[in-house]
This record gives C-alpha cells, sequence and structure tokens, in this order.
C-alpha cells in the first residue's frame, strides 16, 4: 500500500522533478476515488531554504526525520555531486527500514552515494549515465529506459520520466483506475511507449585524420545509392582489407555500421521535417524498404519510426500554422 511519500530536497534542486512528485503524490484527489496520501517535502533541515537551479527556493517542512516510516522515499533531482553524511545517512536508514526508494533523474546520485545502487539495474538522465557509472561502477546503468523498476529501488530518466516513474508507482501500488484518474488530471499519458533512447542525440563516428574524409563526404551525398566496402576501397584507391582497417581506425567503427547510423539520422530528419511515407524515407536513406528501415531504426533509437515521427514531427506542424 501507498499511503506516505516523503520527498528529499536538496540544494540546486530542479524544481520541474520536485514538482512532478508534488503533483502526483500531493494533490488530495479522494474525492475522485484515489486513496489519501500523506506527501512529506523533507530537507537537511527543517524551515530552511534550499536554492533551486532556476532562481527561486524550496523551504521544506520537514528534516530528514520525515523520512522515517514513509512507504516511498522520492529523491527529486539535484545538481550536487557530493552529499552531506547525515543525509546519505537517513537514505541509508529509510531504506533500511523498509522504504522504496525512488531516484527522480539526478537524484539518483544521493542513492548511488548511500550505496543502494550497487549490483542493482538502474537509470538516470541520458545524459548523466556516464558520469554515474564513473562515480558508482558497480551499478548496471542502463541509459535507454525512461524508468527501471528493482523492486523496492527504482529510478527514472530525466524531466518527464520522472512523471512516467511515479505513475508508475501508482499503478504498481494502488491500481490502474488511480494511475488514469491522476493521468487524466495531468493531462499526460498514464504509460508512455518506448525508452529515453529516441531522445538521445545519436553520436556519429568521425574521422580521426584527413584520409578518408572525401569518400565519407561523397557518401552522405549519395546514401540512397548501395555502396559495397568494395566500392568504397576503390574509390579512396585501396585495397578491400587495407581499407575495412583504415576506416575502422579512423572512425572507431566499420564501414557498415557507418552507414547504417548516417542513414538512420537523415532518417530521423525526414521524419522529422517531411511527411513523405515510410517506403519512400527508406528509399531516400538507401534501406531499399519500409521494412529495413524500420528493423535498423528501431534498433539504433530504441522505437518504431511511426512513433518517432508522432513525438517529435509535432513541432514541424506548429510551426508551419504559425
Amino acid at each position: 500500500m501507498l499511503s506516505t511519500v516523503a520527498v528529499l530536497v536538496l540544494p540546486r534542486v530542479s524544481l520541474f522533478e520536485f514538482s512532478s512528485v508534488c503533483e502526483v503524490f500531493g494533490v488530495d484527489r479522494t474525492a475522485d476515488g484515489v486513496p489519501p496520501i500523506e506527501l512529506r517535502v523533507c530537507g537537511p533541515v527543517a524551515g530552511e531554504s534550499l536554492p533551486s537551479t532556476v532562481g527561486c527556493d524550496v523551504v521544506p517542512a520537514r528534516g530528514l526525520d520525515g523520512l522515517r516510516g514513509a512507504d516511498l522515499v522520492a529523491v527529486a533531482a539535484t545538481r550536487l555531486r557530493e552529499f552531506p553524511d547525515e543525509v546519505i545517512a537517513a537514505v541509508r536508514d529509510a531504506a533500511a527500514a523498509g522504504s522504496t526508494m525512488l531516484g527522480v533523474c539526478s537524484g539518483t546520485f544521493v542513492l548511488g552515494a548511500a550505496g543502494l545502487l550497487d549490483d542493482r539495474p538502474c537509470t538516470s538522465h541520458w545524459m548523466n549515465a556516464d558520469e554515474l557509472r564513473a562515480r558508482y561502477p558497480r551499478a548496471r546503468v542502463d541509459p535507454d529506459v525512461l524508468f527501471v523498476d528493482d523492486g523496492n529501488l527504482i529510478t527514472s530518466a530525466g524531466t518527464a520520466a520522472g512523471i512516467d516513474a511515479c505513475l508508475h508507482v501508482v499503478r504498481r501500488e494502488l491500481g490502474s483506475a488511480a494511475v488514469n484518474t491522476i493521468a487524466r488530471r495531468m493531462v499526460v499519458p498514464p504509460q508512455r511507449d518506448g525508452g529515453q533512447r529516441q531522445f538521445v542525440e545519436q553520436p556519429v563516428p568521425q574521422c580521426q585524420a584527413d584520409g578518408l574524409a572525401p569518400v565519407l563526404d561523397w557518401v552522405l551525398e549519395h546514401l540512397e545509392v548501395e555502396h559495397s566496402v568494395s566500392d568504397l576501397a576503390r574509390r579512396a584507391r585501396m585495397s578491400d582489407r587495407s581499407f575495412a582497417r583504415r576506416f575502422v581506425a579512423e572512425t572507431g567503427t566499420t564501414p557498415h555500421r557507418w552507414l547504417t547510423l548516417q542513414r538512420v539520422l537523415r532518417a530521423q530528419r525526414l521524419l522529422e521535417d517531411t511527411d513523405l511515407g515510410i517506403d519512400e524515407v527508406a528509399q531516400r536513406c538507401g534501406f531499399g524498404s519500409g521494412a529495413l528501415l524500420r528493423h535498423h531504426f528501431r534498433k539504433v533509437v530504441g522505437v518504431a519510426p511511426v512513433d518517432f515521427r508522432r513525438t517529435f514531427a509535432a513541432r514541424t506542424a506548429l510551426a508551419a500554422g504559425a
């Protein structure tokens, strides 16, 4: 059951992630049939003003003692990476006492500092994934998902994914009727498709030297054409074996992987900026068929092309109607 939620706020708190927790768990919706939930806003010291990241402060009504006995302890996102000993001790004590722990975006770093991520699957904002791994190497970080539910440890990706994780907790603890009611009131889907990989700006392997740059520039201008390693090797005036070895040395990846990524990146742009059908997008990117595009697109981006377009093409429509 979920009757008490404590949200831990630390200096340099992100207001969106903090307010998301408050919106899901802190609004009285008993008139709509949602069971009552007590929300405690807790900080290192009760009544002590804590600066946010956007020029205003949060004043928690409760101190760290407010974490005790909470069914769920949600740690709001913060830009801090070093935390007071008393905060870490309070988080550890809450987990040991049986509270479910929720790290919202960079709030996951607090759980890591408390040792709660060791040998556990978890996530955070995709931009923080490498730092989270470096700081807590025993954590099993998955940068592709919106949230991870590992029983008494739940972690979310950034910003809106905090809402996804909170709604998931409601569904898990209070049932589908409660989560649907809250989601409708918030005007958000009770469950989103896909993970955060669709929002990641894909790193494009770049040449580390000028040797192959002219060939790769030509390929980018002719992605719709079929390119074999032998064709590219002849254009570079090399043997197939020398070309493949040189390609990996200069780009860090194989010709096939580089070409596939470039085609997916072009497909993303076409899906965002045009209303071309999937088969036409596939032809212009060099995949040949919609089925092949769907296969590689989902593998790289994590969602189907039609779902990606549904998410990202809206800004083009809005701009056109402005």
